[in-house]
C-alpha cells in the first residue's frame, strides 16, 4: 500500500461522498495542482484536489460511475461508423405486401360463407332447383333428331332415294326443307317441307329453365353469405316466397304443354306421316318404305326434368313460407295456447 486510504470523506454541505485518492488522482495530487472541474452543490475535497469547493466526479469502477451509459454510448458510435449491407425496400405503412393481395381477396369473397347452411332444407332444394334447371333446359335445348324414308320409282333403271331429314330445337319444322324425287316429272328432285310449329311450348320450357338457374343461383348467394339480411329484412322471404310459387306453377304449366308438344312433334316426324305427306309415293309403281326413326329419349327425359322441377319447387314453398313474417307471428299464438292450456291443467 502507498500510504493512501479508502476510507471515503463526505464533503461539507451534504455532497457525494469522494474518496481519498480523488485528489490525488484526478486533482493533481494531494498537495495542489489543477483540478477536474467542481460539481456545483457539493462541497468538500482535499488541500488543492478540489477546486472551487465542489467535488470530483469518481473514478471508473467506483461507486456512481455511469458504465452503461458509456457503453452504450460506445455501441451507438460503432453501429453508425460501420457500413450497412442493402436491404429490401420498405414498403409504405399500410400498404398490402405483394403475396398478401391473393389470399385477402380470397378472404373477402369466402370468408362470410356459411356452407353449413346448404345442409338446411332451404338450401339443400335449392342447389337442387339449380341443377335440374340446368338439366331441363340443356335436354330440350340441345335435342336433335332425324328422321327419313326411301322412295323407288317403278321401272329396272330406277334407283331407290333415300330421304334424310335433320331436325330440332325449336323444332319449327315447317321451317324444316328436304328433297323428293319426282318419278313423273322431268325434274329430279323437289323441295318439300315437313308440317308443323312446335316452338312456342319448347321455348317456353327453355326460357323458364334459363330463369331458374339464374334466379336459384342469385338465392344462394343470398342464403350463404347475406343470411342475416335475409332473416333481418322481412320483405326479402316475402318475396322469395312468391317468386317460389310462381315457379312451381309455371313449371306445372310449362312441362305439361312441352310434353303435349312433343307428342305432336314425334306424330309430325314419324317416318309413315313423312310417307304419307309426299305425293310422290301415292303412285301405282312406286315404292315408300320407313327410313330412320328419329330417337326422343333426350327430349323425353327433358319433360320428366320439368315434372321434377315442379316438385322441388312447390315443395319449396312450405320452408320458404316458415322465413316469412305470416309463419313467424302464428308460432307465438300456438305457443301461448299451448302455455294457456298446460295453465288449466
Amino acid at each position: 500500500m502507498d500510504g493512501r486510504t479508502d476510507t471515503p470523506r463526505r464533503g461539507r454541505g451534504g455532497g457525494l461522498p469522494i474518496p481519498l485518492w480523488a485528489g490525488s488522482a484526478l486533482g493533481g495530487g494531494t498537495g495542489g495542482g489543477p483540478g477536474l472541474g467542481a460539481v456545483p452543490g457539493v462541497s468538500g475535497g482535499g488541500p488543492g484536489g478540489l477546486a472551487g469547493g465542489g467535488a470530483v466526479l469518481p473514478a471508473p469502477g467506483a461507486v456512481g460511475f455511469p458504465v452503461a451509459a458509456l457503453t452504450a454510448e460506445r455501441s451507438q458510435r460503432a453501429a453508425e461508423a460501420a457500413p450497412t449491407a442493402p436491404g429490401p425496400a420498405m414498403s409504405e405503412p399500410g400498404a398490402p405486401a405483394a403475396g398478401d393481395k391473393g389470399p385477402r381477396l380470397q378472404d373477402r369473397v369466402l370468408g362470410g360463407v356459411r356452407w353449413g347452411r346448404l345442409q338446411e332444407p332451404l338450401g339443400f332444394i335449392k342447389v337442387l332447383e339449380w341443377l335440374f334447371a340446368i338439366f331441363a333446359f340443356g335436354a330440350c335445348g340441345s335435342f336433335s333428331g332425324e328422321t327419313g324414308a326411301t322412295v323407288k320409282c317403278g321401272g329396272e333403271t330406277k334407283e331407290m332415294s333415300a330421304i334424310s331429314i335433320q331436325f330440332g330445337y325449336p323444332f319449327r319444322l315447317y321451317q324444316v326443307p328436304f328433297e323428293m324425287p319426282d318419278c313423273e316429272g322431268e325434274s329430279e328432285t323437289r323441295t318439300l317441307h315437313l308440317i308443323g310449329d312446335f316452338s312456342a311450348p319448347a321455348e317456353f320450357f327453355v326460357t323458364l329453365g334459363v330463369f331458374s338457374f339464374l334466379y336459384t343461383m342469385a338465392a344462394l348467394v343470398l342464403y350463404l353469405r347475406f343470411h342475416s339480411l335475409y332473416s333481418e329484412n322481412k320483405k326479402l322471404p316475402f318475396v322469395d316466397f312468391c317468386v317460389t310459387v310462381c315457379f312451381a306453377f309455371f313449371w306445372l304449366v310449362a312441362a305439361a304443354a312441352w310434353g303435349k308438344g312433343l307428342t305432336d312433334v314425334k306424330a309430325a316426324t314419324r317416318p309413315a306421316s313423312l310417307i304419307a305427306a309426299m305425293a310422290v309415293c301415292q303412285g301405282q309403281e312406286v315404292v315408300c318404305n320407313a327410313g330412320t326413326t328419329p330417337a326422343m329419349g333426350l327430349a323425353n327425359i327433358s319433360v320428366l326434368f320439368g315434372f321434377i322441377n315442379f316438385l322441388l319447387w312447390a315443395g319449396n314453398c312450405w320452408f320458404v313460407l316458415k322465413e316469412t313474417s305470416w309463419q313467424a307471428q302464428a308460432a307465438p299464438h300456438d305457443s301461448a295456447a299451448e302455455q294457456g292450456a298446460i295453465d288449466k291443467q
